[in-house]
């Protein structure tokens, strides 16, 4: 039925859209210094890493579990909007997004 490409059409969208802002944070994570993590009051650098990987990993293998892309975009947007904007003002001093 028509409806069925509709739901796997969104779910691919989902999906990519999932690995690309994982790929980001985990990324942005790796090139931050270690030391700047508890200086903000937050999980430790490896953590991030083990978490933000995982969840991502996790939603690109089980394309048809909406659960874990859901876990995988809300660890990669907890990231990069509370933590990213903390590690900045550490390093570079309060700013802009």
């Amino acid at each position: 039925m028509w409806h069925e490409a509709v739901v796997g059409a969104i779910g691919d969208i989902l999906t990519l859209f999932t690995l690309v802002i994982g790929v980001i944070a985990f990324i942005n994570c790796a090139t931050q210094r270690a030391d700047a993590f508890p200086a903000i009051g937050t999980l430790q650098k490896p953590a991030w890493l083990a978490i933000i990987g995982a969840a991502t990993l996790m939603a690109v293998l089980t394309r048809g579990f909406i659960m874990f892309t859901l876990i995988a975009i809300a660890a990669s947007a907890l990231f990069l909007l509370d933590v990213r904007p903390g590690l900045r003002d550490i390093a570079n001093g309060p700013g802009s997004w």
